[in-house]
C-alpha cells in the first residue's frame, strides 16, 4: 500500500475541490514531504493517475486574472471516496503498515467515527501482539539476544519494536476514548488550524 494515494485522496477530499498547489501545500504543512514520498512530482503524478483511474474528477479552470497558466482542480468521485476510506481503514488497523502509511492514516483518522477509529486501532494492537508471539516462539527475550549470536539482535529488535508500537497505540486509544480530538459526526471542524491558506494568483500549474 502506498501512502501517496491515501494522502492525495484525503487532501483533495478535505477541501472538496482542490488544485495541485493546494494539495502540495497542505501535505507539506504536515511535513509529509519528510516522512513519505509526497514530493511535488509524486503529488502531481498521483493526481493525474487517479483522475485517469476514475478516483478523481478533473475540472479544467480558466487562467488566473494575474496571467498565470490554466490549472486543473480535482474532486473525489464516488469510487474515489470508497477507495479513500478503504485505504484509511487499512492504514490505521494494519500492524505491519509502513510508518509513512500509518502516518497518513493518522492524519485522516478523524474522518472516521470515534468508535470505529478505536476498534481499528485495537485490531492493530492485536496484530502486533500476534506478531510478537510469532517471534518469541523461536526466541526467549528474557535470555537476551546473545542466545542466538548476533542474529538474536534482529529478533530482539522485532520484539522491542512490537512492544513499543503496541504501547504507543494503546496510549492513543486511551486519548481518543478520553475525548481527544473531534471525529466524524461529532460536529465542529476536525481539521481546524491544519489547512494552509490559498495560493498566490500566479501559481504553478497542476
Amino acid at each position: 500500500m502506498s501512502a501517496i494515494r491515501l494522502l492525495v485522496l484525503g487532501a483533495v477530499r478535505l477541501r472538496g475541490r482542490a488544485h495541485g498547489y493546494q494539495v502540495r501545500n497542505d501535505l507539506e504543512s504536515w511535513g509529509a514531504h519528510e516522512w513519505s514520498n509526497a514530493k511535488p512530482g509524486s503529488i502531481y503524478h498521483a493526481l493525474k493517475q487517479m483522475a485517469r483511474q476514475g478516483l478523481l474528477h478533473a475540472h479544467e479552470t480558466a487562467p488566473s486574472t494575474a496571467g498565470g497558466p490554466p490549472r486543473t482542480e480535482y474532486e473525489t468521485t464516488g469510487e474515489g471516496t470508497r477507495e479513500y476510506f478503504a485505504l484509511l481503514r487499512r492504514a490505521v488497523s494494519s500492524h505491519d503498515a509502513h510508518t509513512d502509511v500509518l502516518s497518513a492514516g493518522l492524519g485522516f483518522v478523524v474522518d472516521l467515527p470515534r468508535r470505529e477509529a478505536v476498534d481499528l486501532l485495537r485490531r492493530r494492537v492485536e496484530g502486533l501482539e500476534e506478531w510478537r508471539g510469532g517471534v518469541v516462539a523461536h526466541y526467549a527475550p528474557e535470555e537476551g539476544p546473545g542466545q542466538a549470536g548476533h542474529i538474536g539482535e534482529i529478533m530482539d529488535m522485532w520484539v522491542h519494536s512490537a512492544e513499543s508500537d503496541a504501547a504507543w497505540t494503546r496510549s492513543l486509544i486511551r486519548r481518543i476514548e478520553g475525548g481527544a480530538y473531534s471525529f466524524a459526526g461529532e460536529g465542529g471542524d476536525p481539521y481546524e488550524g491544519v489547512l494552509t491558506g490559498e495560493e498566490p494568483e500566479a501559481s504553478p500549474s497542476g
